[in-house]
C-alpha cells in the first residue's frame, strides 16, 4: 500500500505542479488503487494540495506567469464557496460524491477533447496548434 500511495503522490504532484489540478488524478488513484473511501481521498487531496500549491505558486511567480490583478477576483469567491462546498461534502454520502466527481471528470474530459480538437483543426499543423495552446495558457 505504501508503494501505491507514493506513486499516487508522484502522479498527483506532476499534474498539480503543471497547474492542471492534481486532484483530478490523485482522487481516482486513491480510491481505485489504495481503496480509500471518497471522503478520505478528498481529504488527503486537500492536505496534499497545500504544499503543492505553495511550491507551484513560487515557481510560476519566478517565471512571471502570475497575474496578481486577478487574485481577489478569482481567489476570494473560490475560498468562500469552498467553505460551503466542504460542509456540503461532509454531509453527502460517499457514493454520491464519487458519482458527482466521476461525472465532473467525464464532462471535463469531453470539454477538453472538443476544445483541443477544435483548435487543432483550425491550424495548419499539430506543432503550431500545440505551441499556440501553450502560449495561450502562459498569457493567462
Amino acid at each position: 500500500m505504501t508503494t501505491f500511495l507514493f506513486v499516487c503522490g508522484v502522479a498527483g504532484g506532476i499534474i498539480g505542479g503543471m497547474g492542471m489540478g492534481g486532484g483530478t488524478l490523485l482522487i481516482p488513484l486513491l480510491t481505485l488503487l489504495c481503496t480509500f473511501d471518497q471522503h478520505t481521498a478528498q481529504a488527503v487531496n486537500l492536505i496534499a494540495f497545500i504544499p503543492m500549491s505553495v511550491v507551484s505558486v513560487i515557481i510560476h511567480a519566478k517565471n512571471g506567469l502570475l497575474r496578481p490583478k486577478y487574485l481577489l477576483t478569482v481567489a476570494l469567491p473560490a475560498v468562500c464557496v469552498s467553505v460551503l462546498a466542504s460542509l456540503l461534502a461532509i454531509s453527502t454520502k460517499g457514493e454520491v460524491l464519487s458519482s458527482i466527481f466521476g461525472w465532473f471528470l467525464i464532462a471535463l474530459g469531453v470539454f477538453q477533447l472538443f476544445s483541443a480538437v477544435g483548435k487543432t483543426e483550425k491550424k495548419s499543423s499539430p506543432k503550431k496548434a500545440a505551441l499556440k495552446l501553450v502560449s495561450e495558457h502562459i498569457d493567462k
